[in-house]
């Protein structure tokens, strides 16, 4: 049972009788809508009942009424007369004691880190390597002859480029068929196996085609990887504390890439066989993953799109604290699904790559996710992450001062990233970009003028790593881990896969572009010209994300459908003709007294993910 019967379910009226349909095309008044809203009380028990008999569920009749109602009016649970006290006091618990979560979701939780981790160690272990690979297959770019130099750049570019280079073409694109044949868990199965042999094939390469090759393997692995596994936690976790899990994708690659640097710093001097050690050694944490998977529940959400209720309900049984808190998010999310096919009709891998830019609410999401990902590589992060080694060599650090430098570096970056885990719900996704874009631009310019310092200034090398280091602690609490983030929760269900695989391809070709291009960019341009470059692309990106990019905490997955269509120009013309002005009268003028106007307009129905957060947060 899969799509065509969720379509027939729609055809026989399970979700007749809805007095106020979703717009999901141009949401105009920017309302913002529970798919239950307006159903008489007595309606929605009958249909509830008539959902439980087609789902052959109704043994739990009692209980999916019960959520059902509590879905419908979150936050008058006290009122209701079919919950009892123990039911009461489990969802005030999801205010007062919000990271009291089952060991199921919080092992979840712990694969999708160590997928994380997976992902920042492959990304770090050629940044060491860097300083002797070319040397072992005669592709130095310090060559004597400049055409020769010019070409083995180009050589080394392309092959810290290939796993980019695979993900974003190929493996971006298996996410959507690997989902649908083999689920979440499955998917990152596969990409475990890809993650490990291919890493050891690096480090047993006896040529640079043969590095190269497989790199482009490693990226078969990593594209899904960084596609499903947000994904896979966005679905599992409730929307109170979603953005703090998911966001651990970031802070857990952030792991994985400070491990990487560590691994790089303990076997430099390991001799002739250092680089494919520092390449290797990102098999370690890819085989606890592949042990581990399938130990978690699979997504309920994914397991409803393909028609298994009973399956997702027992899934949620064991990511909730409770039958009923299982029983209202199930019928919640079957409610909001029926919208969805009704309007999206996501049928075919092709139909559903071309509705990211023909149907208006997917298009805008399509829209922000490019703009956040394409920001995480115009922000210049990933220069110092792939060649870190080689910038500070480059600087007239000793090999073993390079590779403390980019240790720091690697601590920084994730240590910083640890703050996101809180303000990401509080503060939000877009305004800690906004804060933190600017700082990034001269953080990174700085950095860039350390380097006109004589290098018989004692001052110059650590003024050099402080402002690399600067950058990174403003890179990571924002542009760190809110693409990851923020792409997972803004595609309608329909068009999750596809539309994190856009998001996570657009990211990562660009970081194919940056990782290809730097070696020639820095004999080009200097390492000054180079930062320089950066900071002015950080610039570009702030005003993108400020115009383009809606804010998403504290809304469910199915809400953001409404969030998504609010028209483009709206929200533009909001963010010049409102936010400005206040920002100005506000932080400028210091007139306490201003007030923004809201975007979205609540008076209609207040969401369940504003009441699970608390009312008055």
């Amino acid at each position: 049972m899969s799509l065509e019967k969720t379509d027939t379910d729609q055809e026989k009226g399970s979700v007749e009788g809805r007095e106020h349909t979703a717009n999901l095309i141009n949401n105009v008044s920017a309302k913002i809508q529970n798919p239950l809203h307006g159903i008489p009380r007595d309606k929605l028990l009958a249909q509830v009942e008539e959902f439980a008999r087609e789902k052959g569920m109704e043994d739990i009749t009692r209980i999916l009424q019960k959520g059902a109602l509590l879905a419908q009016n979150p936050s008058a649970f006290e009122s209701i007369p079919e919950l009892d006290e123990s039911d009461k006091e489990t969802i005030r618990r999801e205010t007062t004691h919000k990271w009291s979560q089952p060991r199921a979701l919080y092992m979840t939780v712990i694969v999708c880190s160590l997928a994380a981790a997976v992902q920042g160690w492959d990304q770090t272990g050629s940044n060491g390597a860097n300083l002797s690979f070319p040397i072992e297959f005669n592709i130095s770019t310090d060559a004597a002859d400049p055409v020769a130099a010019s070409r083995n750049q180009w050589i080394v570019g392309v092959i810290n480029a290939a796993p980019y280079i695979a993900s974003c073409l190929i493996g971006c694109w298996l996410t959507d068929p690997l989902n649908n044949y083999i689920g979440r868990r499955g998917t990152l199965f596969f990409c475990g196996i890809f993650a490990t042999l291919s890493v050891i094939g690096s480090g047993c390469a006896q040529t640079w085609p043969q590095l190269f090759v497989c790199r482009l393997l490693l990226g078969l692995g990593m594209g899904p990887k960084a596609t499903t596994a947000p994904v896979y936690a966005a679905e599992n976790t409730p929307a109170s504390i979603r953005g703090g899990l998911v966001m651990s994708w970031q802070l857990w690659t952030a792991f994985g890439i400070f491990l990487g640097f560590c691994a790089n710093l303990a076997l430099f001097q390991a001799g002739k066989i250092a680089w494919r050690l520092q390449l290797g050694s990102a098999f370690l944490p890819a085989v606890p993953l592949v042990l581990l998977i399938y130990f978690c529940p699979e997504s309920p959400r994914w397991l409803m799109k393909k028609g298994r209720y009973q399956e997702a309900y027992t899934s949620f049984k064991r990511l909730r604290n409770s039958e009923l808190q299982a029983a209202r998010d199930l019928y919640y999310v079957h409610r909001q699904l029926m919208e969805e096919f009704a309007v999206l009709k996501g049928s075919t891998f092709v139909s559903r790559f071309f509705e990211l830019f023909t149907i208006p609410r997917v298009r805008r999401a399509t829209l922000a996710s490019f703009v956040v990902m394409i920001a995480q590589q115009m922000c210049g992060i990933n220069i110092i992450a792939f060649y870190s080694s080689t910038i500070f060599v480059d600087a007239k650090f000793s090999t073993k001062s390079a590779l403390l430098a980019s240790f720091g570096f690697g601590l920084v970056n994730w240590v910083f990233a640890f703050p996101a885990v809180w303000t990401i719900d509080t503060f939000g996704r877009r305004n800690l970009l906004l804060f933190t874009f600017p700082n990034m631009a001269w953080t990174l310019l700085a950095a860039g003028f350390c380097f006109f310092i004589p290098e018989s200034n004692s001052a110059r090398t650590p003024l050099i790593a402080l402002f690399i280091f600067l950058f990174a602690a403003f890179y990571s609490p924002g542009e760190g881990p809110v693409p990851f983030a923020y792409s997972a929760e803004v595609f309608p269900l329909t068009h999750r896969e596809m539309g994190m695989s856009w998001a996570v391809a657009t990211c990562l070709f660009w970081a194919a572009v940056l990782s290809l291009t730097f070696p020639r960019m820095q004999a080009a341009f200097t390492t000054v010209g180079a930062f320089g470059f950066y900071a002015g692309l950080n610039v570009i990106a702030f005003f993108m994300i400020f115009l383009l990019m809606p804010e998403t905490k504290q809304r469910t997955l199915e809400e953001l459908d409404y969030v998504f269509a609010v028209p483009t120009t709206k929200h533009m013309s909001y963010q010049v003709n409102k936010t400005l002005p206040y920002f100005f009268k506000r932080w400028m003028l210091f007139r306490k007294e201003t007030v923004l106007e809201p975007l979205y307009n609540f008076e209609e129905v207040e969401s369940i993910t504003v009441f699970e957060k608390g009312v008055g947060h």
